[in-house]
């Protein structure tokens, strides 16, 4: 058998025994026409194409009040999925409670989301940072990988008006790099009323 051949029959045999990749079934919504110029910042998130209907689901509040996207109609929404034991988050943390202060009176809205599995911590974690007044939401069993793929963080994924995803960012960004709240203004004015 040569080497060709083996690696094939190495690659397929492998594919066979690792698990399945959560899918995420979307339907397109509408298409989101042409795409708004990005500052270099901003060169890793993609704007879909389409937007995409995603299904509803809710978290849960580090007090047990509930949470779900649906409730933020007329609101572009950045869904910013963290953890614990993220070290890049903890940078980002800030910068996401700077972005929803600047934005309190704008239609943004910044819903962060752990996914520790012992969701019991994260409070105590974030008041051991001095982050204690961040309001974040927790996804112990991880329920986001209905709407899109929790595998990476920090993680950013973007909402427009209706509740369909329009937007991601995968890893860490300076968030408070000035030119990103020009950008978010645009993709606001774009998308929170769609």
């Amino acid at each position: 058998m040569n080497k060709t051949h083996l690696l094939s029959c190495l690659l397929v045999f492998s594919s066979l025994l690792m698990p399945a990749q959560a899918q995420v079934v979307t339907k397109k919504v509408y298409n989101t026409g042409k795409a708004i110029e990005k500052p270099l910042i901003m060169s890793r998130f993609i704007e879909m194409q389409s937007a995409r209907e995603v299904p509803d689901v809710t978290f849960t509040d580090t007090q047990g009040g509930q949470i779900n996207l649906k409730q933020f109609k007329g609101k572009l929404v950045l869904v910013n999925l963290w953890a614990t034991w993220c070290a890049p988050c903890i940078k980002e943390i800030p910068q996401m409670e700077n972005i929803r202060q600047v934005n309190k009176n704008n239609d943004l809205v910044v819903v962060p989301i752990s996914i520790d599995e012992e969701s019991d911590k994260v409070q105590a974690f974030l008041e051991r940072h001095e982050l204690g007044h961040y309001q974040t939401w927790l996804d112990p069993k991880k329920t986001i990988d209905q709407v899109m793929p929790a595998d990476v963080v920090p993680a950013t994924y973007v909402f427009d008006g209706s509740g369909n995803l329009v937007g991601f960012l995968r890893g860490y960004l300076d968030w408070g790099d000035k030119e990103v709240q020009p950008y978010l203004e645009k993709l606001t004015a774009k998308y929170a009323h769609r």
